[in-house]
Order: structure tokens, then sequence, then C-alpha cells
């Protein structure tokens, strides 16, 4: 659902599968690794069942769609050293650095095309998967996917669909709700002093206006819980709960979109 064509060489950007009504399937960052190889980096989809799917558009196009099983991924809270922004860069042979920072953060991704990974840190694990809700991106669980349009999830924050390339699945939806401008229903970010499940509705005055998309992650000194939720455009600000759980709104952060 992004301008693939439009990347440069080297560059990454945010991007999804859609169905043909317009619903994600899988959130990923696209790179742009070289003139005839693109990455796709999913966040949460199983990559053999994605491969499989996929691999069902590929007609007499000459493309290979494959899960390379020798990669390996880790990623720290601290500075990249050579990638910036969009660019990423090979901090050795064989391996390529992601600039993943925003506001109130900075981090790291390191993509190994061969060699062992360091040990998973779960705590660390919990902390990345809070920075991306804290910054709006959603970590869409199975029971999520195929069930929200790319601004019912304010994706466009992330830069992360296209009004203007060319036809894609979903796309007639995606443009139409654009420059119509009916988009009803907005992304929102939820703190909790408990914890928070996906799939829980968020109600206002014992109304259900809607439901936590991503959830499970926790931040601060207390502990906040974290949640984000698809409401209303014209949601409440004050006076939300999610079962006899109080929700309290609070702010996006901004810097992650590409």
């Amino acid at each position: 659902m992004s301008d693939v064509a439009s990347l440069p060489v080297g560059h990454w950007h945010w991007s999804g599968w859609l169905t043909p009504k317009g619903r994600v399937i899988a959130l990923f960052a696209l790179l742009r690794y070289n003139d005839e190889s693109v990455w796709l980096i999913l966040q949460d989809s199983d990559p053999a069942v994605f491969v499989a799917r996929l691999q069902r558009f590929v007609f007499r196009s000459k493309v290979a769609i494959n899960v390379p099983d020798h990669l390996q991924v880790h990623g720290a809270f601290r500075p990249a050293t050579i990638a910036t922004g969009a660019s990423v860069a090979d901090v050795e042979a064989g391996v390529v650095e992601f600039d993943m920072s925003a506001a109130g953060g900075q981090r790291r991704l390191l993509i190994a095309v061969h060699g062992t990974s360091a040990p998973q840190d779960d705590d660390g694990l919990s902390s990345w998967r809070a920075f991306d809700l804290v910054h709006g991106l959603p970590r869409l669980d199975a029971g999520q996917v195929e069930q929200w349009t790319p601004q019912q999830l304010s994706l466009d924050r992330l830069k992360a669909f296209s009004v203007k390339k060319g036809c894609y699945p979903g796309q007639e939806i995606v443009a139409r709700t654009h420059f119509l401008g009916q988009a009803k229903r907005t992304l929102v970010l939820l703190g909790s002093d408990v914890a928070l499940a996906t799939g829980d509705t968020v109600s206002h005055d014992d109304r259900s206006i809607g439901s936590i998309v991503s959830g499970g992650e926790t931040e601060g000194t207390p502990t906040r819980h974290l949640a984000l939720a698809v409401l209303p455009v014209d949601h409440p600000t004050e006076g939300l709960s999610s079962g006899l759980r109080a929700l309290q709104v609070l702010p996006l952060q901004d810097g992650l979109s590409r």
C-alpha cells in the first residue's frame, strides 16, 4: 500500500498489505535493498504464511519470494552508528543497520545476513513494543488481522500508505476515504493501572465506543499499562473504561514515520 517505485535504494519506509476491502493484513518495514531486491521486515505476521498468501499473486513475473533462514535480528535502545532516518547502512560485512529512533528515544535495529544473534531480552522486547505503541505503530496479533483500514489505524501518521500510486488491493477504499474525508474512527493511545488486553471493549458511560487493537505492554515506574484502541474521531477524553478498569487518554508521540 506504499509507493515502492519512488523509494531510493538503501532506504526504507513503513508499508502494509490490504484485503480488497481495504483491511490491513500485515504491517511491515519495506527496504529497497538494491536494484533487484526488496526486504519486508514483518512486525508480527508469520512469514511463512505471509509468503504463501503473497505467492498467489506471482504469475508470469520473474519474481522470487522467500523467507531467508539465515537472517538474525537484534534491536537495542542506543543511537544508530551510521544509519540515519530512512537511510540504512552496512555497519560491517553482511550487517544492515536501521535507525528506528523517534521522539523520546534512540533505537537501532541490526539485521545480520550471517551469524548468530544476541540472546533475546524479554524485558527489552517489551520495552521495544511499548515504544512502538507510544509512537502509533500498532502490533497486530492474529485476532486483529483484516479488521481495520489504514485510516482507522491512523497509518497516515507513519506515512505507511499512498493515495497517489497505481492500483493495489484496497486502494479504491483507501483513496475514497482520504479524498472524501470519511474517516470516522482513529487510533488512540490509552493508559491504565492494570493490564489491558487486545480485543477488550472500550466504553464511555457504559456504552461501547471502540476496542483495543494492541495491548499488553508496560512502561515507566510506577508501571503504566499501554494499549492502542480504535475509537470515534470525536471520542471523549475522560470517563473511558474497559470493564472495571479506568483508562486515560495519552498523547501519541511523533518521529517514527519514514
